[in-house]
């Protein structure tokens, strides 16, 4: 399974600005018109129990595309649960994959938080990376990955510069020899 991962960050590599988990905003109409279209384009999104608590209000459920909220405690959200629409879980990363694998899911958009990020990354499941980076610095805030330790390395597929005031999307490869291998056609 292809696993892309979508973020949004400020400068200094922030999610959210402060404690303040609202990203739309602070976002540019250039990254949300980019970013909308690819969410409606994938049928399997995955992202954390923060990401969902912030985004909750603009999901838009409908058949034949399954969200996915990695949380600890998916019992809390039973009554939020939409089958094959809205899944709650706390299966491990890999599991999760290895699982949607074998229900035939071919790709994987993985839009975050931090945590959840880590937890991919930590496991060599991402395969690539959009970023879109706001001309602005927060300070504080989240971070792109939290929680884990890591030496992942990054290759540059392609760069564009999305508005005036230097909104940029990135798009790069993650770059170790499964991945290199499994996405050659990038390089």
């Amino acid at each position: 399974m292809k696993v892309t991962m979508v973020m949004l960050s400020s400068i200094d590599g922030k999610i959210t600005n402060g404690k303040d988990p609202d990203v739309y905003a602070w976002t540019s109409p250039e990254d949300q018109k980019l970013f909308f279209p690819l969410i409606k384009k994938n049928n399997l999104i995955v992202m954390g129990r923060k990401t969902y608590e912030a985004s909750k209000s603009v999901i838009k459920l409908e058949n034949g595309k399954l969200r996915i909220v990695l949380t600890r405690n998916p019992k809390k959200y039973f009554n939020q649960s939409v089958k094959g629409q809205l899944e709650f879980t706390d299966e491990t990363s890999r599991e999760l994959v290895k699982r949607l694998s074998a229900l035939g899911y071919k790709n994987l958009l993985l839009v975050g938080g931090g945590i959840i990020n880590g937890l991919f990354l930590k496991k060599n499941l991402v395969d690539e990376l959009f970023l879109t980076i706001e001309p602005m610095i927060f300070g504080i805030g989240k971070n792109i990955v939290e929680g884990q330790l890591l030496n992942t390395k990054l290759q540059l597929i392609s760069s564009r510069k999305l508005n005036k005031t230097g909104t940029l999307l990135l798009k790069y490869v993650v770059r170790n020899d499964t991945r290199l291998t499994n996405n050659s056609s990038f390089l």
